[in-house]
């Protein structure tokens, strides 16, 4: 086998709109409304930038609102198909703590909806003690196309029995909103491995 032709790396970088985006933003945003507004606002500009889906994350403590990480869906970008934005701002976090244990800290995982079938396994493995979702259900497929995989009945309280706080419907009409936006464009990629 000629090893040479055997990847060995691979990686992602948030694009540089992200960082203007988050450039204004205070490095602590205590309300978590606060905290989802800003998940819908990158979710939605992710879309409009073509660098991926509607979809976007925030890693924060869940005591102070201090920011640890940003992350947003960069399928398309570099054309990986596990980065989703909670697997890219959990990673970034575990980046800037130095650790993959996210359970050190309480820290929390707000998303624009409930996490795919992979991202729940990310998120449940993260160590992060608090998932904050703008809302669950079949909505997001309808309006978008995309495929969530299956989830499991009282995927919650799989959280919760292993230490993980759920909140759920955090501004659910500001990300249906985007999801929404997103279903219009005639130029949207619904990239399921299977289409």
């Amino acid at each position: 086998m000629n090893t040479t032709t055997i990847p060995t790396r691979f990686g992602a970088q948030l694009p540089d709109w992200v960082l203007d985006e988050l450039a204004d933003v205070p490095p602590v945003l205590a309300d978590v409304e606060d905290r989802m507004r800003l998940v819908n606002r990158l979710a939605d500009r992710n879309h409009r930038e073509d660098t991926g889906g509607p979809f976007a994350a925030l890693v924060s403590d869940s005591n102070t609102g201090e920011i640890l990480s940003a992350g947003v869906n960069l399928v398309l970008a570099f054309d990986l198909s596990s980065l989703h934005a909670e697997v890219v701002a959990i990673s970034l976090a575990q980046a800037r703590l130095g650790t993959w244990n996210l359970g050190t800290r309480r820290l929390e995982l707000a998303v624009n909806w409930r996490p795919c079938a992979m991202c729940y396994g990310a998120t449940m493995w993260s160590g992060v003690t608090r998932l904050v979702v703008a809302g669950e259900g079949d909505i997001v497929e309808e309006l978008t196309g995309f495929d969530e995989g299956p989830m499991r009945e009282g995927w919650k309280e799989q959280f919760a029995r292993r230490g993980i706080e759920v909140r759920t419907d955090v501004l659910r009409d500001e990300a249906i909103a985007v999801f929404r936006a997103y279903g219009q464009r005639t130029d949207a990629v619904v990239y399921n491995g299977r289409s």
